[in-house]
């Protein structure tokens, strides 16, 4: 079913018009008509996360004014021309990674650099034009996305379909925070039966690294953080062992824990210069180190590489979105949702009005919550 009618709809939105400043809930978006491969998406849920708190202050780079929101579900409710592999009514899930399935990139199992991503910092659309529009000039959306929109446009590419009995404000955490968590630990990693992992930063991304890493099958799981109520919730997804970096040197602790070998693989989800040179200096001989977090452009590492790295035999591999192919992996976390393998709905601990966004923020940036997610009218 192809709808071929096309209209201008108007949205109410969170709104980022400068680095550094509270986001402002704007209700006279105006969303113009998906153009080629493009879909209009009715927004059910977004999930709030640290990279949207990341643009807000600076470390994602992106241009103001724009949308917000890279994490969400919907209903899409109009196909452009050309897409004949969704259709009105189909429930998806929102990719912030386009993933065309014919690339280079695509054709290798690395969906995740697809090729047709290149135009994500300008804020617009695959074609570099912008579909959000207000009295006051045109508006970008983050990430091809904009969650933080009751409705959106979209590539159609940008969408996976999932079975209308998926709760969406649940489905909404796949797209981001959980896909790159787990995908982190099920797919970036080499996690064996019976290994020694351990996490530094236990926000929601962490935390979907912690129970990615549990269901890899890895039993010795250490979760790191400076914040108490983040490794309670860590103990909840897996962790069977917490460390508060502000009591002493986390390193010191791991190697404590893991026979003084170090971790057999370890993450890094926060993106400082610091914890990612401690997630390295704890993996042990022969060992991996995941980079999951995003740093500031300007951070750079202290590290001697031979000792480091030549004859330690230590791999440290970057991460980017969970070493993903999201139509193959979005059905699979389905899956192990239903199964009761993977917790979603505990991820949620607030749901919130578009209009709580900045409150939201704060919550994250305090380790109050998991996620908070908004749900849409």
């Amino acid at each position: 079913m192809t709808d071929t009618t096309h209209t201008t709809g108007t949205a109410r939105a969170a709104v980022l018009n400068a680095v550094d400043t509270p986001l402002q809930i704007r209700d006279d978006i105006s969303v113009a008509a998906p153009k080629e491969g493009e879909v209009r998406v009715k927004m059910a849920a977004s999930g709030v996360c640290h990279s949207d708190l990341s643009v807000q202050n600076g470390t994602i780079p992106l241009a103001t004014p724009l949308v917000l929101g890279h994490e969400g579900a919907g209903v899409i409710t109009e196909v452009g021309p050309g897409v004949t592999d969704r259709a009105v009514g189909d429930h998806v899930v929102l990719s912030f990674v386009p993933q065309c399935g014919e690339c280079y990139f695509c054709t290798r199992d690395q969906g995740y650099l697809c090729e047709k991503g290149g135009a994500v910092s300008l804020g617009g659309l695959i074609d570099g034009t912008k579909r959000f529009s207000t009295p006051d000039g045109e508006l970008g959306q983050m990430a091809y996305c904009g969650t933080f929109s009751n409705e959106s446009i979209v590539p159609a590419i940008s969408t996976v379909k999932i079975p209308d009995d998926v709760p969406l404000k649940v489905a909404a955490l796949i797209g981001c925070g959980v896909l790159t968590g787990v995908g982190a630990a099920m797919n970036t990693a080499n996690i064996r039966q019976g290994d020694a992992v351990a996490v530094i930063g236990c926000g929601g991304v962490g935390l979907n690294v912690i129970q990615g890493a549990r269901i890899a099958g890895a039993t010795t799981i250490i979760a790191i953080d400076m914040f108490d109520s983040k490794l309670e919730m860590a103990k909840e997804f897996g962790a069977t062992e917490v460390v508060n970096a502000g009591d002493g040197d986390p390193v010191a602790k791991v190697m404590e824990l893991t026979g003084g070998r170090g971790a057999d693989v370890s993450f890094e989800v926060i993106g400082l210069g610091p914890t990612i040179e401690q997630a390295i200096n704890m993996a042990r001989s022969g060992g991996e180190v995941v980079l999951v977090g995003v740093p500031r452009l300007e951070v750079m590492l202290n590290l001697n590489a031979a000792f480091t790295f030549l004859y330690t035999a230590k791999t440290v591999k970057g991460c980017w979105y969970g070493s993903a192919n999201v139509d193959r992996d979005v059905p699979k976390l389905i899956e192990l949702y239903q199964k009761g393998e993977l917790k979603l709905d505990e991820l949620i601990s607030r749901e919130i009005d578009v209009a709580d966004v900045n409150e939201a923020f704060e919550a994250m940036a305090s380790g109050e919550v998991a996620r908070s997610v908004i749900v849409h009218d």
